[in-house]
């Protein structure tokens, strides 16, 4: 198996699928700041997104399903990144931090 035959195995981006699902999950417990969160999880959707198109394909019948759940979760991640913003922008006008330790009494 060479270089150049990496991009015709399945295995090849699950394991890219699963980096950025890795990087996310450890950006989520490492970082203190909303914004670094929110980074961590439009990778974690990117990994999920990886997957969804490296089984459409090669195990798909119908090409058009992964194809599908990608474009959902690409609005998902849209729509969660517009929310997530403006959460923080709220957040940073009444605390003057976007730190997650200084917003603790905000429990609902």
């Amino acid at each position: 198996m060479t270089l150049l035959t990496l991009h015709t195995i399945l295995t090849t981006y699950l394991v890219l699928g699963a980096f950025l699902l890795a990087i996310g999950l450890y950006g989520m417990f490492a970082q203190r700041t909303l914004i670094g969160m929110l980074i961590s999880a439009e990778l974690m959707l990117a990994g999920a997104s990886v997957n969804f198109m490296a089984f459409n394909r090669f195990l798909a019948a119908d090409p058009t399903v992964g194809q599908i759940f990608t474009l959902f979760i690409m609005g998902i991640a849209a729509a969660e990144a517009a929310i997530a913003l403006s959460i923080v922008l709220a957040v940073y006008r009444n605390y003057r931090s976007i730190d997650t330790e200084d917003v603790t009494d905000l429990h609902g």
